[in-house]
């Protein structure tokens, strides 16, 4: 996958060190965090340290998250990011996630990032199967999943601790496969 990509409003690109300020803004926004796993708040020294792993990271490689930085074009300004793992039980899967700033909500950013990295996943990757789980209570992201072609295939009960509300959370795992990402 190359080290940067485009759509027609924003560049999804690797993470820099400046990033840092805002990366730690919208991954601490308890509007940002309340459907997400990882722990709150969310400390200085996890986010140098996920920017130096960001930074270092090969495509493809099993079992490692690539993150990247989803900027907009039109101002410079980083508004999220989105990261996918090919796993390493089979290398032609993979699991993507992605995370925007409240800012960039309901704009179609998510939708176009994720296109986008689809998109490369499917025909340069030449991968079978893409999976993504969000919160069974995450309406946006259930939405751009389905919008975009996902299938739901499971509800997990209770599988992830919410950190930030001390519960245990449901999800869904939904999955896309090459040949129906390239007959749409």
């Amino acid at each position: 996958m190359p080290l940067s990509l485009e759509t027609s409003r924003l560049i999804l690109r690797p993470f820099r060190d400046s990033d840092l300020e805002t990366f730690l803004a919208y991954r601490n926004d308890p509007d940002v965090f309340r459907y997400q796993g990882w722990k709150t708040p969310f400390l200085r020294e996890d986010a140098v340290e996920f920017i130096a792993h960001a930074k270092d990271a090969i495509p493809g490689t099993p079992g490692e998250w690539l993150p990247f930085a989803l900027e907009r074009k039109d101002n410079g300004q980083m508004i999220g990011d989105i990261a996918f793992h090919v796993t390493k039980s089979n290398p032609r899967q993979a699991y993507l996630g992605y995370t925007l700033s409240r800012s960039a909500w309901k704009q179609g950013y998510a939708s176009e990032a994720v296109r986008k990295v689809l998109d490369q996943l499917f025909k340069t990757f030449n991968l079978h199967r893409i999976m993504a789980d969000c919160d069974v209570e995450n309406d946006a992201s259930i939405c751009l999943l389905e919008r975009l072609g996902f299938r739901r295939e499971a509800h997990y009960l209770e599988s992830f601790w919410l950190e930030s509300q001390a519960v245990w959370g449901s999800e869904y795992l939904y999955a896309m496969l090459q040949r129906e990402w390239i007959l749409r």
